[in-house]
């Protein structure tokens, strides 16, 4: 009586500690939406468009190529400055458009984007004053320049003896105990650590105080430091290790700016900012309102699904949902992430991925409520919430590694998807495994909910689960014959990309930009659905200025061109022609090779951790469905004509994050199941772990088909496409995480010795299980009925 009495005291105050934390995570996100505003892209709201121009210097001829290597450092700039989902493209040959969502400041954001960023060390030769003392020319010009230093003194510096590309990295740093303030620490590569140590070594053999001691540290052509060589350094020697301080009156805006010029290199050729001017949002407040309507119809859908499936469960996991969105909205404001209309779809799609979590409880409560000889709701949901941790934990993990690899090596918004998701799996993780529990164990022990089981949704265990325990599909029988059947559909889905091609997009394949200035203001929404009437459905039409207007599309030929300047006439009268230029891709050669990285590497890194925490043939098979959907997911869109663009990308690595979340559940059960079957053979127990886990995949999927059918009916044709990608994902990835990934285990797993009690027949046996409806059932068999707990 005593250690029940300590039982239930220790489990009182766990409660009451996670609802305190509960409720502290809920108050701090609510007091960051309402008082930090999430920035909307420029899909959404528009932002600032900044027009820079190339200048070809005496040893570098500003073309294409040159414009296109400058376009690669601009965005590592604009990364590094914190502002998410920009659009960066090549108009014409030395033209680079900017378009920033969101800037505060795009006069600074201009000034950073436009410093050439070209870092040199001269060693110092000395003074450069006359006996008059006027300032002396460089004697030969090839050999030495003069510049003044930090207090306008001429200097005569020796040709430069390190570049920017000898620098390996800087960062802005603040010396508390030293009080020099801000500085920056600049890491030299090794062919630059050897050439610093002999500029030091030969700047030391002169006496203190000489000028021809001191190393001047050049910027833009301007001497941003000179320090003299420390007197402790010998001649010859120099400094090693490669690394130096840059000093001065910095303040601490001015050394991070410093530190991300120089850590971004410098730029192949200077740029000149020729316009900066205000754009409107890329879609029309119709299509906004579409999406939103969608979004809301859906995720009421989706909890009226989980509520009728789970009954006060179901409504409490709902609360928890809400205070889900409430979580990753608050974490958006604070990382100051940029929202676009994709990342809003994604976004809301999450919310019903999020139910995975909350299903992947309840589904494992049901079955401990049934496998028990005296159930209680509280009992069960506690067992529940212990037994599915593993597979919330395994599953979430091997998202956060892919999450914070496409966030180190990708850039664009192949990175931004990568710290969506990253809020979205730790949001998730807040809402189901603390909030959710709080409100469900709170629930199940009220006096009401004890003597009504049957009203929390966990006493029955569902129709999905009853059919299949009827009927117990031996479903892996011949799993070369499914392994076979997906084979088929991935040289099915290939053989669309290599016939008839893939459709990209105006982010992959650059196109036309036409700007137009128009006697009278021309609404946005209305010239894009008079162009869709033209015959330009996936033209990008933003307002420009005041009463101008763009219009981007790919493959636009000068009959194409004459039939949109029409259009624009039609609508805004006097139309005057202000641009026709040739763009290149907003998602180039380079962010491509980056996202391709990214992507292998959290391919990679999640096979390792499969092996490691599973074993290598589960990590191979969930690598090779994940590939398969892939491929399917891309063929079906090249057999439908459909384009591959920014929209379709978001929706890949949705898939791509699904999939593998799939597989991860159903093969936590299957490794549950061999730690306490070492008898049972492999293909059984492979089929047992689908069967206990199809009524979780199926709730999760309908979860999220509800929402994904909102988006296609409601929304416009750019989410229809959106979610049109991520139906035939979501359908694919549960058909190959039970079928290909599974069948494939099977074909890897290494064959066990039989032994000998393995091998002698089994005489049936009569047992005796927890029915759902509360009565005790017998029944006759060679095998115990499975209810694992």
């Amino acid at each position: 009586m005593k250690r029940r009495n300590n039982r239930r005291n220790n489990h009182t105050k766990s409660l009451r500690v996670r609802a305190l934390l509960a409720l502290a995570v809920i108050a701090g996100s609510l007091a960051i939406a309402l008082t930090t505003p999430v920035r909307l892209g420029l899909d959404l709201r528009g932002g600032t468009q900044i027009t820079l121009e190339t200048r070809s210097t005496p040893t570098t001829d500003a073309d294409a190529a040159a414009t296109d290597r400058t376009l690669e450092v601009l965005r590592g700039r604009i990364d590094a400055l914190g502002v998410a989902e920009p659009t960066l493209v090549r108009s014409g040959d030395h033209r680079i458009l900017v378009e920033l969502p969101g800037v505060h400041d795009p006069k600074k954001a201009a000034d950073v984007l436009g410093r050439t960023a070209q870092l040199t060390v001269h060693a110092v030769l000395g003074p450069a004053r006359t006996a008059d003392g006027a300032t002396a020319p460089a004697a030969d010009p090839a050999k030495e320049r003069v510049l003044p230093d930090e207090s306008g003194q001429p200097l005569r510096l020796r040709a430069a003896e390190l570049t920017g590309r000898d620098v390996e990295g800087a960062d802005a740093r603040f010396d508390q105990q030293g009080g020099a303030g801000w500085h920056v620490a600049v890491d030299f590569s090794k062919t630059g650590q050897d050439r610093w140590r002999q500029v030091t070594a030969r700047a030391a053999c002169h006496p203190a105080g000489d000028p021809q001691r001191r190393v001047a540290i050049v910027l833009d052509n301007k001497i941003i430091s000179s320090p003299q060589v420390d007197p402790s350094v010998p001649c010859g020697t120099g400094i090693p290790g490669g690394t130096t301080q840059i000093t001065g009156s910095f303040d601490g805006t001015e050394a991070r700016e410093l530190a991300l010029l120089i850590s971004g290199g410098a730029l192949p050729v200077p740029v000149e900012t020729v316009e900066q001017r205000t754009i409107g949002a890329t879609l029309g407040d119709a299509a906004i309102e579409a999406a939103a309507w969608a979004a809301g119809i859906g995720t009421a859908l989706t909890a009226l699904f989980i509520i009728a499936v789970y009954r006060l469960m179901g409504l409490l996991a709902t609360a928890a949902l809400a205070c889900y969105a409430l979580i990753s909205y608050a974490a958006l404001a604070a990382l100051g992430a940029t929202l676009t209309l994709p990342g809003l779809a994604g976004f809301v799609l999450a919310i019903g991925m999020a139910v995975d979590a909350n299903v992947l409880v309840f589904e494992r409560t049901r079955e401990e409520y049934a496998a028990r000889s005296r159930p209680t709701p509280r009992s069960a949901l506690t067992a529940g919430f212990r037994g599915a941790l593993s597979a919330i934990a395994d599953s979430n993990i091997t998202t956060l590694i892919a999450a914070a690899l496409l966030f180190a090596f990708a850039s664009g918004p192949v990175r931004g998807f990568g710290i969506t998701l990253a809020i979205g799996v730790l949001a998730s993780m807040v809402s189901a495994l603390l909030i959710s529990r709080v409100l469900a164990e709170y629930a199940a022990n009220r006096p009401a909910v004890f003597r009504r089981p049957r009203v929390t949704g966990i006493a029955s265990t569902g129709w999905v689960r009853d059919r299949l325990l009827r009927r117990d599909p031996f479903l892996m029988r011949r799993p070369r014959r499914w392994l076979a059947a997906s084979a088929a559909l991935a040289v099915m889905a290939a053989s669309g990309i290599l016939l008839r091609g893939l459709d990209f997009g105006i982010e992959f394949t650059g196109g036309r930009l036409i700007e137009y200035a128009t006697s009278t203001s021309v609404d946005p929404d209305r010239a894009r659905t008079a162009l869709t009437d033209a015959g330009f459905p996936r033209a990008v039409v933003q307002s420009s200025g005041d009463t101008g207007l763009t219009v981007r599309a790919e493959n636009l030929t000068n009959a194409d061109e004459a039939t949109v300047t029409e259009t624009i006439s039609d609508l805004g009268g006097e139309t005057k022609k202000i641009r026709d230029e040739l763009i290149g891709p907003s998602m180039g050669d380079e962010l491509r090779r980056n996202a391709l990285i990214a992507l292998s590497l959290a391919l990679g890194a999640q096979l390792l951790y499969l092996a490691v925490r599973f074993r290598w043939f589960f990590g191979t098979a969930a690598v090779v469905a994940l590939a398969h959907d892939v491929v399917i997911l891309i063929g079906a869109f090249a057999w439908l004509g459909k384009p591959i663009d920014g929209v379709f990308l978001a929706a890949l690595l949705t898939v791509i994050g699904y999939s593998v979340n799939d597989s991860v559940v159903l093969f936590d059960r299957v490794r549950e199941l061999l730690d306490r079957d070492r008898t049972t053979p492999f293909p059984r127990l492979t089929n047992q772990a689908i069967l206990q886990t199809l009524p979780r995949t199926v709730n999760t999927g309908m979860g999220a088909a509800l929402i994904l059918t909102a988006l296609a009916v409601l929304a416009d044709d750019t989410l229809a496409d959106f979610a049109l990608a991520l139906f035939i994902g979501l359908a694919v990835g549960t058909y190959s995480s039970v079928f290909t990934a599974a069948s494939l285990t099977i074909e890897l797993y290494p064959p066990r010795k039989a032994s000998r009690k393995a091998s002698r027949p089994r005489p049936p046996r009569l047992t005796r299980r927890h029915s759902p409806s509360g009565q005790n059932a017998v029944s006759a068999s060679g095998k115990t009925p499975q209810y694992p707990g």
